[in-house]
This record gives structure tokens, C-alpha cells and sequence, in this order.
């Protein structure tokens, strides 16, 4: 026997009995403000529990949001239905249905809602054959059009008992909440106790969090540590998806938290102010003149996602208006953050915040410039990470999609199956699209070719120069095609890459140059003359750089430079001085092999990194020697 977690919001018209309901249901009264009992409507959000057994024997807990009908806080009431697996949908028997009952059904559609049980109040007034009849009308064509009517009156108890095994059974058929191991707890109330401290409530979705994990809470980005958990007054170890959870930070300030904002873990993406989505205008709004004029572009909205409530701007990818019944892509400018996911749904209200507008779906949570399709699948990993590639070029394994509702091990699956199918390319922890990969590949081939045939002296084409002429600023991008390159015809010497096949070597015209060069550094081996004497020319620097490269010449300090032999005669000249007189100074060596400080420093430097010799003090010593 298991024990699955839901969460159930209320919603309906303003006195049509929602929160009576609850109490029926529950035993718990959800309005807990003075003012709401005062007034006797609900102001802002209420909560409860309902325990259930479904037919198969497994437990249920169902945590109920109970939301305010009334059109002064629709608001309050989207912050409560932001992530809920059924709606509880209350129509009254005396009025019928009103217009919060629309307003709260296309919210509902809007945030992709797809369960609901209709729970007729007041039955005992009469008119159920009617207003049954009416509901069906206003459900058609909605994912709630064959949703159970439940007739009930908490006057007289009248199927309070029915309506609870229809909500059991509804429960029963859906999903349990999935853990992709990316929590987000939509913070809805924010409170603090004595000698406890800030405590935060709200839904968790999309993974588990336990008592003593590391925590942040954006968009203020504040790191800490969660001390304890309840639901429902119980103490937890660990909260699962899909239950009503509170949270102690007794780290944070209560003012430093407030109502929309998301605790999470950390390493799963950032918070943003640029969405690019895809806004729908539902069609039911051309039968109200309100708000069934177009959206226009630019327009100043609200957007309702999870908890939060954010100003933001519009823009329509094809800088038009948006009319009732149809759907664009658009681009979202937030006056703060949010930290949204790929899929994720909203709610946008005008900026006068009286009506709701449309709603939308996350597409981009980081904004691109480039847009995506319209038509990719969003609950479908291979297509999100195939279209994600098209779009972008390439992406970092681990980070991509990181705010999507995808686990980590279904993108590595997906990434694997697209390899296997050559949709894309995956080397080291770059995942890329095929043609741009493709692309890439050919314009670095290019570019070490060309370095190859313009100056064939040279090693290869140095690394710093190929990542500049390629324009790639991410380093791991280039590290992964240097290893591509070099799983083929190509191998990577030092700070240059090459063909495999490639021999450098002077041309003709500069043998003469090379020469000189020796002659010049053969004429005084061990204190030949300056590098600026040397390259004299361009020629000549160009000649100097293919000795160094090729290890004919030794490259001591910038100005200082000596043939390979001359080396090796001074390095075995030294230890044979140093084993038979014992540690000796630099000056003492320059006058031995007959150089100058210029030279001996550096050279025995170069010793020194070599694990020739040591320094003690102002003289060398061979490393195997122990000090005087």
C-alpha cells in the first residue's frame, strides 16, 4: 500500500459556496483572515487536507487550495491553481453560471488543467436539471466537457459522501505528480514564528525536498538551508511532488521572501527576464466586448506564473495583434525575473488588472533571440533537445535543457538515441547539431589547410588563432572539436594543431636565411647574440620561429635563444663542473663555459625546471646532491 500525493484547487463564482464545501469535505474551515469571516467571502487563499482510500487500497492525501471567487481577487485565485492536478469546479444552483465561473474556466484551460469534478451548490433550492443542463453547454469543447456533476447542499449534507468518492476516483485515474529531480516550491504565504522563525508555504512540483538540503530561492538568489518540513501540520524528513508544503528558513529574514517567489536547488539554471512563448487567445472571449479586442503588440500585461505576478511587455514575432481563437509566438520582457521552465504555463491579465486576456506556454524560459517553432512537442524529449540543438547550434550536456520537465537520465536517453541515429553529435560535454557540427568541422579543416600551404615551416595552425578565426568564445565548444579533429587525420603537438600527415619545412627561398641564423648562433655557442639581432627581418623571425618550433633551436627567455647542441655542451659541462667542485654561483659557471649573465641565468633556470639542478641559495647544486 502507497500513499499518492494531489493537489485540488476550488474555483467558481464569488458566494457560490466554495469554501463551505471545503469545510464540508475536510472539517477545516479554509478562511483563516479576520476579514473573511468578517465579510464572509474569501480574500486570498485557504487550504485543508483531504484523506482518501482509493478502489485499489493505496492512500490518498489531497491537498485542497481554496481560492477567492470574487473578481477583485482573480489574482489571488491564479496563485492558488498554478499547479494542481484537479480542479474542484463550484457552480451554485441559485445562479447558474457567472461570470467568475468563465473567467475561472478559461484560467483553468489557460494553465493546461485537464481533470475536474463540478460540484453543483445549493441543490437543495432546486433548478439541478437546469443548471446541470447550462454547465454541460458552458463545458463543451473544453477538456472538462465530460467531467462528473455532482449535485450537493451543505445545508443539508446532500452528496458531500458522493462527491468524495467521485473525487477519489478522479484522483485514482490520474498520474501521480512526476520527480524529475528539479524541485520548485511556487512560494504562496510567507509568515514567521516565535522561536521558530520564517517559515514559506506552497506546492511542491517536479521533485523532493528534505530536511537539512541546501536550498536557494530566486529571483533575489538567496542560499540556505532548510531546518525543518511540515504538510498539514505533520513533520516530514523528506516533501514529495504534488503536496502542500511548508519550510522553515530560519536563515531568511521574512521580508527578505514574498508571494511568487520559487525555492528550488541550486545548479538548476537561473531566473529570467526574457521569455519567448506561445500566446493564445481563448475563442470564448468573442462573446464578451471587454476583452475581445486583439492584443496588441507592445502591449503592457500582467503575467500570472506559478505564485508570482510580474509586469511585463509583448511582442508578437510578426509584429501583429493577437485575436480571439488564435495563437502567435511572442516575446515576453519581464519587469523582474522568474524562474520558469520549458512548457510551463501562464495567465495574462490587462495592465489594469480587471480582465483576463490569453494565457501561453513557455517555450524559450531564457529568451533566444532566435525563436523556436511553434509546432515542436514540448512533452516529447527527443523532439525538445533535437529542436533545442537546431536552434542553438550545440549546448553543454549537462546543462541542457536543465528548466525543462525532463529528468536528467530522460535527457542523457534522449541524447543517446539522436546520436545512435545520427540526428546529432555528441563529443565530450558538447551536444551539437549535426549541420552545425558539420559546418564547423569543414571551416576548421579549412583553416589548419590553408595555415599548412601559406607557411609550411610552421608546426601547425597555433590553438588561440584557430579558436579566434572560428569565433568560438566557449571554451568547451572548442576544446570538443579539437578532440573530434583528433580522433581523425589530425594530432594536437603542444599549443599547435596539425594533419597527422604534416612535416614542416622551409621553402627554398629561405634555406639562406636559416644558415645565417646558424652561422650566427654557432660563432659564440654559449653567448651567441640577441634574439632582436637575429630576427633582423621578418624573414628571419619567420625562420627562428620554425627552429624553435622543430627543437633545432632552444628558446631560454624572450631575447635569448641558443642551438640544441650548443645546449646540450653547457648543460653537460655544468654538471660535470658542479659533480667535481661541488655547488657553484652563476658567475662562477659564466666564467667556466665562457658566457655571460645574459645567458647563464635563464639557462640555468631552464636547468632548474628541468630537474637538472636546484638552487641553495646564490649557487646551483645538481638535484641529487644533498646541502652543505
Amino acid at each position: 500500500m502507497t500513499t499518492r500525493h494531489f493537489i485540488i484547487a476550488t474555483a467558481g463564482h464569488v458566494d457560490h459556496g466554495k469554501s463551505a464545501l471545503v469545510k464540508a469535505l475536510t472539517g477545516t474551515n479554509p478562511d483563516r483572515l479576520p476579514e473573511e469571516k468578517k465579510r464572509q467571502i474569501t480574500i486570498d487563499l485557504g487550504f485543508a487536507a483531504l484523506n482518501v482510500t482509493a478502489p485499489n487500497g493505496d492512500k490518498i492525501h489531497a491537498g485542497i487550495v481554496d481560492v477567492p471567487g470574487h473578481e477583485d481577487f482573480v489574482r489571488n485565485m491564479i496563485a492558488g491553481v498554478g499547479s494542481i492536478d484537479l480542479a474542484l469546479f463550484v457552480v451554485a444552483a441559485d445562479d447558474g453560471w457567472m461570470p467568475q465561473s468563465e473567467e475561472h474556466l478559461q484560467i483553468l484551460n489557460y494553465l493546461g488543467v485537464q481533470r475536474a469534478v463540478i460540484a453543483l451548490t445549493k441543490s437543495d433550492l432546486g433548478r439541478i436539471d437546469v443548471v446541470t443542463n447550462q454547465i454541460r453547454g458552458q463545458l463543451t469543447d473544453t477538456p472538462f466537457a465530460d467531467s462528473p456533476i455532482v449535485p450537493t447542499s451543505v445545508r443539508t449534507g446532500t452528496g458531500i459522501e458522493k462527491l468524495v468518492n467521485t473525487l477519489t476516483v478522479q484522483l485514482a485515474r490520474t498520474e501521480s505528480p512526476r520527480n524529475i529531480s528539479k524541485p520548485r516550491l511556487f512560494i504562496d504565504r510567507v509568515f514567521t514564528l516565535r522561536g521558530i522563525g520564517t517559515v514559506v508555504t506552497g506546492t511542491l512540483t517536479g521533485g523532493s525536498l528534505r530536511r537539512g538540503q541546501q536550498i536557494v530561492v530566486y529571483p533575489t538568489n538567496l542560499e540556505t538551508r532548510i531546518r525543518s518540513i511540515q504538510s498539514h501540520g505533520d513533520e516530514l524528513e523528506v516533501a514529495q511532488p504534488g503536496m502542500r508544503t511548508a519550510i522553515n528558513l530560519p536563515d531568511l529574514r521574512v521580508d527578505q521572501i514574498k508571494r511568487g517567489d520559487v525555492v528550488t536547488l541550486p545548479d538548476h539554471g537561473a531566473p529570467s527576464s526574457t521569455l519567448i512563448v506561445l500566446i493564445e487567445k481563448s475563442s470564448r472571449l468573442n462573446g464578451d466586448k471587454t476583452v475581445a479586442h486583439p492584443l496588441k503588440n507592445g502591449s503592457s500585461i500582467y503575467v500570472h506564473h506559478g505564485a508570482s505576478r510580474v509586469a511585463a511587455k509583448i511582442r508578437f514575432r510578426e509584429n501583429r495583434s493577437l485575436e480571439a481563437g488564435k495563437e502567435k509566438i511572442a516575446h515576453l520582457t519581464l519587469a523582474s525575473p522568474i524562474f520558469a521552465f520549458i512548457g510551463d504555463r501562464f495567465v495574462v491579465r490587462d495592465s489594469s488588472e480587471r480582465h483576463t486576456i490569453a494565457g501561453g506556454i513557455v517555450l524559450d524560459p531564457d529568451g533566444d533571440k532566435e525563436s523556436p517553432a511553434a509546432n515542436v512537442t514540448l512533452d516529447n524529449v527527443d523532439s525538445l533537445v533535437h529542436a533545442t540543438l537546431a536552434r542553438r547550434g550545440f549546448a553543454r550536456r549537462e546543462s541542457l535543457l536543465s528548466k525543462s520537465r525532463f529528468s536528467a537520465d530522460e535527457i542523457s536517453e534522449a541524447l543517446k538515441s539522436l546520436e545512435e541515429s545520427g540526428g546529432i553529435v555528441v563529443c565530450q560535454h558538447i551536444a551539437a547539431d549535426c549541420e552545425f557540427w558539420r559546418k564547423l568541422h569543414a571551416q576548421a579543416i579549412g583553416l589548419i589547410d590553408a595555415a599548412h600551404k601559406e607557411s609550411p615551416e610552421r608546426a601547425g595552425i597555433d590553438r588561440v588563432e584557430l579558436r579566434a578565426a572560428l569565433r568560438i568564445q566557449e571554451a568547451e565548444v572548442f576544446d570538443s572539436l579539437v578532440a573530434d579533429l583528433c580522433e581523425g587525420d589530425f594530432v594536437r603537438k603542444g599549443s599547435v594543431i596539425a594533419r597527422t600527415s604534416h612535416r614542416p619545412t622551409l621553402p627554398a627561398h629561405l634555406q639562406p636565411v636559416q644558415q645565417r641564423i646558424r652561422e650566427a648562433l654557432t660563432g659564440q655557442p654559449f653567448d651567441p647574440p640577441s634574439r632582436k639581432v637575429i630576427e633582423s627581418d621578418p624573414q628571419a623571425r619567420q625562420v627562428a620561429r620554425f627552429l624553435i618550433e622543430n627543437g633545432a633551436v632552444i628558446e631560454l627567455a624572450p631575447d635569448v635563444v641558443l642551438l640544441r647542441e650548443s645546449f646540450e655542451r653547457m648543460k653537460s659541462q655544468v654538471t660535470q663542473f658542479i659533480s667535481k667542485n661541488g655547488p657553484a654561483t652563476v658567475s662562477q659557471l659564466r666564467q667556466v663555459l665562457g658566457s655571460s649573465r645574459r645567458v647563464m641565468v635563464p639557462f640555468l633556470e631552464r636547468l632548474d625546471r628541468d630537474g637538472i639542478t636546484r638552487r641553495a641559495g646564490d649557487k646551483r647544486m645538481l638535484c641529487g646532491m644533498r646541502n652543505l
